[in-house]
């Protein structure tokens, strides 16, 4: 039984027979006991000092007595004011290391076949340009994400919609009409979602040296806008392909292709996956056609200009725009359709959407659009809104062509993780093949530990030279930790030396070892918690941790050298121990871990 719900209810019978009192769960506040304290578990008694009829020492000292006397998992007590702090014996912790080694997923709870269907979408790009730093941020939170939300007992589907009809595609495309002279990725030797991504670039340089002309003639900003002959191309392509323009479509269909290939390369080396992609080429009628639905029943109403707009007033919200003036879709309406078209396909319980927080009023409105469109699960879809990453020289711009490139700083992340292994000496006994697979584990572990030890709901700056250090709160210290204890566990293995608990063991062991048992003790809770709060920080902060303890540790006291037989191989059990938790928690991040560094 779990050391927080054993004491929980020993605390019950306790309170019982003290005071007879009947304490339920809101009560009961059972939490670790802070680092500047002697404990492990502090029990806050202020609610139970007025059945007690004494002050909140004095019934502190009173319930530590009892569940002392009663509880053979407890070794001691003290009480700090109305705070009564509780030491578990060690013979409890060494019995939590045998059944953990008895676990190989330990902290991972499986999913049986009635267990809740959470279907989280993530990554969300667009076809006008290539992966940036942006997506990475986007697709390492939600890859992550369907990992803890399946570590945590659920069914999980992950899922892509790909924004792959629009302006900002049909922008691309007449920029490659007018300019491209029959380039493809083949001619070029580029990605083809580079190629295409250059060509919107080159839209938006041309767009504005016309607005620049109109403006020069006497136009304002505005009504330059609405001059724009290259505006006015760009929107009757997409008239055209919503009216089923076979050469419309068919370039469409070209160039989609292209970025696609070059999206599916991405993914690849990012170490990310779906189990179905959607296309808004395929769900905007849907979403037309729930509009219209929506319109017929007064949900929505009709503009004079033929648009279709939702009145959200009533929410505190302003009028929302469904369906433009010639009738073509907005973000919203595809939305709308990809929903519907999901829980058709899905006994979906619990939808997640993996998006920046920019679009936290979007979400907001699609919850209420859904819910009154009839949709019973429209009021729970839940809105996973983080922040955005920037880099140290500031934010990125898509139209300018200033964004970081996702293949670009994959590359420079393996590049760097090279130049770093070799300068330490770390691939020195490394066959070629080795050191290239270790630097791209390295690389990629660097990366994405970076971007998920922040609080996905803050604002972050990624600094590709400080994620690959070595030393300090990063992955790679984390995956050198690792490797050093595989190390051990291999010679361990060499000589003889098993892993297990054998003999009395209880007043030999330190403070620091204990405190290694507790830290991966600890480490269900982290993976909870990081499940209940949508947050991969948990467990990347979790694992950072361990790995220092276990590196102060292995500094202060030998584990192959120890000459005591129970020691050592009590010692080795706890390096295996956490080596697995460690290649558990970094799995639930996406990472990779090296056997040799």
């Amino acid at each position: 039984m779990n050391i927080y719900t054993l004491l929980g209810e020993k605390t019950r019978q306790c309170l019982q027979a003290l005071y007879q009192l009947e304490a339920d769960d809101s009560l009961l506040q059972l939490q670790k006991t802070k680092k500047e304290f002697v404990g492990d578990l502090t029990l806050v008694v202020f609610p139970f000092v007025k059945a007690a009829k004494k002050s909140p020492a004095a019934t502190a000292e009173e319930i530590g007595s009892w569940l002392l006397q009663h509880t053979p998992e407890l070794r001691s007590y003290n009480v700090i004011k109305g705070f009564l702090n509780l030491s578990v014996s060690t013979a409890y912790w060494l019995q939590a290391l045998q059944e953990m080694s008895r676990d190989d997923d330990f902290g991972i709870l499986k999913a049986g076949d009635s267990a809740p269907l959470v279907m989280i979408e993530y990554s969300s790009p667009n076809t006008n340009k290539p992966l940036h730093l942006g997506h990475i941020r986007n697709n390492l939170l939600g890859y992550s994400l369907s990992r803890i939300v399946s570590a945590n007992g659920c069914r999980v589907v992950k899922t892509n919609i790909v924004n792959d009809r629009g302006i900002h595609i049909c922008k691309s495309m007449l920029a490659w009409q007018k300019w491209g002279q029959g380039e493809t990725p083949e001619s070029s030797g580029k990605k083809g979602d580079h190629l295409v991504g250059e060509y919107y670039v080159l839209f938006d340089k041309h767009y504005k040296q016309e607005l620049g002309e109109l403006q020069k003639q006497g136009l304002s900003p505005e009504e330059a806008e609405n001059a724009s002959i290259l505006m006015q191309e760009a929107r009757e392509m997409l008239r055209a392909w919503e009216a089923g323009d076979s050469e419309i479509r068919s370039l469409w269909e070209t160039m989609n292709n292209w970025v696609y290939r070059g999206f599916e390369e991405s993914y690849i080396k990012l170490g990310v996956d779906f189990d179905k992609i959607y296309y808004e080429s395929q769900t905007y009628l849907s979403g037309k056609q729930k509009v219209l639905e929506g319109l017929d029943k007064g949900v929505f109403y009709r503009n004079e200009d033929s648009s279709v707009w939702a009145d959200l007033s009533s929410d505190g919200l302003d009028q929302k725009l469904l369906l433009r003036t010639d009738g073509t879709s907005v973000y919203m309406t595809q939305d709308i359709g990809t929903a519907a078209l999901r829980f058709e396909e899905y006994p979906i319980d619990k939808m997640i959407y993996v998006v920046g927080n920019e679009q936290n009023y979007h979400f907001k409105v699609l919850s209420i659009l859904l819910d009154r469109l009839g949709f019973a699960w429209g009021k729970d879809l839940v809105h996973f809104s983080y922040g955005m990453v920037e880099l140290p020289e500031g934010k990125m711009k898509s139209r300018e062509g200033t964004v970081v490139d996702a293949d670009d700083l994959i590359e420079e992340m393996i590049s760097t993780a090279r130049e770093t292994s070799e300068e330490l000496g770390k691939l020195d006994s490394c066959s070629p093949e080795e050191a290239a697979d270790i630097v791209r584990i390295v690389g990629l572990g660097a990366l994405k530990y970076f971007i998920l030890k922040v609080d996905p709901r803050k604002n972050m700056t990624f600094n590709p030279k400080e994620s690959i250090d070595f030393n300090g709160n990063t992955g790679p210290f984390i995956q050198y930790t690792y490797a050093r204890i595989r190390s051990v566990l291999r010679k361990a293995e060499e000589l003889g030396h098993s892993a297990r608990l054998q003999g009395e063991l209880a007043s030999r062991l330190s403070e620091k070892e204990l405190s290694l048992c507790k830290n991966l003790y600890e480490f269900p809770a982290a993976v909870k918690e990081a499940g209940t709060t949508y947050s991969p920080a948990i467990i990347a902060n979790y694992v950072y941790e361990l790995a220092k303890e276990y590196n102060q540790f292995y500094h202060d006291y030998s584990v192959l050298h120890e000459t005591n037989s129970a020691l050592r191989e009590f010692r080795i059990l706890l390096s295996e121990q956490t080596a697995k938790v460690i290649r558990i928690a970094l799995y639930l991040l996406g990472i990779e871990v090296p056997e040799r560094m």
